[in-house]
């Protein structure tokens, strides 16, 4: 709260609303650093993200497979109808020509000649789905390229993890270490520092910009 608004609510001597903004401020005011749980475990999360990522992506692949293959089905049952037609054209247009006269050729030629059109309309839309299934199949490679990214990217935490705890490592053991090194003299009071203290401290410079 700035103080404008703090000498506005005193101004209209709304103390409640003071209290309840205050309130919500500290309950809203975010950690930090953040406890080490499982809801803050930055690798664990990312491992699931990629976990989850290649699951789905594999089901997507799956999928468009299927579709990919339904497509070429397709192409070979409208290629046999296709051809069908075409013999039939043959025939009723030699029919047509023969005899002018009779209707019924002209009317079936006509027939043909729309079934075919409508062939070539379904033909043009396989050909448009096949393409988008490419597509799609090429954006799923670039998923994946991004899914091997943060992999990459775990793999440089977990080294840095590892090359931070061989550098802090010591020769003696924490259990054989002297307790009184946690309490000097000059220190005011008797009780050694807690995590509280510890967990504070941190807090205190991470507030620091």
């Amino acid at each position: 709260m700035t103080q404008e608004e703090l000498d506005a609510l005193l101004e209209n001597g709304d103390i409640e609303n003071i209290e309840e903004e205050q309130n919500s401020e500290e309950n809203n005011e975010e950690v930090y650093p953040p406890p080490a749980d499982d809801k803050h475990k930055v690798v664990a999360q990312l491992d699931e993200v990629t976990k989850e990522s290649d699951k789905k992506a594999t089901e997507m692949m799956d999928v468009l497979e299927n579709v990919n293959n339904n497509i070429f089905s397709q192409k070979d049952e409208i290629e046999k109808v296709k051809n069908i037609l075409e013999k039939q054209l043959n025939i009723f247009e030699t029919l047509s020509k023969n005899f002018p006269h009779i209707s019924t050729f002209k009317t079936s030629l006509n027939e043909i000649k729309e079934a075919l059109n409508s062939i070539s309309q379904i033909e043009e839309l396989n050909s448009s789905m096949e393409e988008d299934v490419m597509n799609v199949m090429m954006i799923m490679q670039y998923q994946d390229i991004h899914r091997q990214k943060i992999e990459r990217v775990i793999n440089i935490m977990r080294a840095l993890i590892k090359y931070m705890n061989r550098l802090f490592e010591g020769k003696v053991e924490d259990e054989e270490r002297v307790k009184t090194a946690e309490h000097i003299h000059g220190d005011e009071g008797t009780e050694l520092v807690s995590d509280d203290d510890i967990e504070a401290l941190i807090a205190q410079f991470g507030g620091v910009n």
